[in-house]
C-alpha cells in the first residue's frame, strides 16, 4: 500500500506539494473514496482513481535577455550550468533574474507540470549553488525524469570544499528539518524531519580543508550544508552554516558538478560533467 499524495506525485511526475493540491481541489477521484493526501490504497485501488490535470496556467513571468551556459539541447529538455547568484525559479524578493526567467526567453515552450511559477523546473539547486540543471520542455519529458529522481537513478555528484581535515571517506545519515533554534537553517533533528543520506569521498587536504566529492542517496533542502555542518565540518564561503569563515572566500565552495540521467525518448543514458571553478582544481 501506499499513501495517495506519493502515487500521484510519482505517476504523473509532480512535486509533492503539488499532489497534494491536486487531491484538495478534487482532481483525483477514486470510487466510494473520500480522498485525503495520507490516505493508503492497494495496486488495484489507485488503477480505478482518476487524476485530471489542469491545463498550465497562463503565467505572468517575463522572459529575460540572461546568457545561459548551455551543455545541452535537444527537443524535450536542456541541460544548463547555472552560475553562483542565481536563483532556480521566481519567489518572494526574487522575482527577476533567475533561471526560469532566462529559459522563457530560450524557450518557445516548457513543461507546465509544476505550476506557472516553475516552467520546465525539475529540481533545484540553492542560490549560491552552481552546478548542472536538467529542464523539460514538454510534460512528458518532465514525468520521465521527475520518476528518476525520486526513485534516485539519476547520477548527481558534487565536490564541495569543507573547513578542517576528515579523517576519512564516510557518510552522514540523519533526518532532516527546519531547525527550531534558527528557522532559515536545515538541521539534523530527531523526529518529524525527512530521511537524508550523504556520501563524501576525500579528494584532497590542504591548509585546514579538505576537497570532497559527494553522492546523494537523497536530495533534500540544503542537505549537503547542513550534513557537513552537523559533523562539524561546514562548507567555506557557506553564508548560513560557516558563519565565521564567509569572509574568507567570497562564494560557497558546491558545485553540483556531474549530472547523468536516461533520456525521456531515446532511453539512453547520458551524463554531463560541469567546468569546474578554481577552488575545486586546488
Amino acid at each position: 500500500m501506499e499513501r495517495l499524495d506519493k502515487w500521484v506525485m510519482l505517476k504523473y511526475g509532480v512535486s509533492r506539494t503539488r499532489a497534494a493540491s491536486l487531491i484538495d481541489r478534487g482532481l483525483v477521484v477514486c470510487p466510494g473514496r473520500r480522498l485525503k493526501n495520507s490516505l493508503k490504497l492497494t495496486e488495484a485501488e489507485f488503477a480505478q482513481c482518476q487524476v485530471t490535470m489542469p491545463p498550465a496556467e497562463k503565467t505572468d513571468l517575463r522572459p529575460e535577455h540572461i546568457p545561459l551556459q548551455i551543455l545541452h539541447e535537444d527537443a524535450d529538455l536542456l541541460v544548463v550550468h547555472k552560475p553562483v547568484g542565481m536563483v532556480v525559479h521566481p519567489a518572494c524578493g526574487n522575482l527577476s533574474g533567475t533561471l526560469v526567467n532566462a529559459l522563457l526567453y530560450h524557450c518557445s515552450n516548457l513543461s507546465g507540470i509544476n505550476g506557472q511559477e516553475r516552467p520546465g523546473i525539475v529540481h533545484r539547486l540553492d542560490k549560491d549553488t552552481s552546478g548542472l540543471l536538467v529542464a523539460a520542455k514538454n510534460d512528458a519529458a518532465h514525468r520521465f525524469l521527475s520518476r528518476q529522481f525520486e526513485k534516485h537513478t539519476v547520477t548527481r555528484q558534487y565536490l564541495a570544499l569543507a573547513h578542517g581535515d576528515l579523517a576519512k571517506d564516510g557518510t552522514i545519515s540523519g533526518q532532516l528539518g527546519r531547525s527550531r533554534q534558527d528557522r532559515k537553517k536545515i538541521a539534523v533533528v530527531s523526529s518529524g524531519g525527512k530521511k537524508a543520506v550523504t556520501h563524501y569521498t576525500i579528494l584532497k587536504r590542504f591548509n585546514s580543508m579538505t576537497l570532497l566529492e559527494v553522492t546523494l542517496e537523497t536530495g533534500r533542502t540544503h542537505q549537503i550544508r547542513a550534513h557537513l555542518a552537523y559533523i562539524g565540518h561546514p562548507l567555506i564561503g557557506d553564508p548560513v552554516y560557516n558563519a565565521d569563515y564567509k569572509k574568507k572566500n567570497s562564494r560557497q565552495c558546491l558545485i553540483a558538478y556531474r549530472l547523468g540521467f536516461i533520456h525521456p525518448r531515446t532511453k539512453k543514458y547520458m551524463e554531463f560533467c560541469a567546468e569546474l571553478p578554481e577552488w575545486a582544481k586546488k
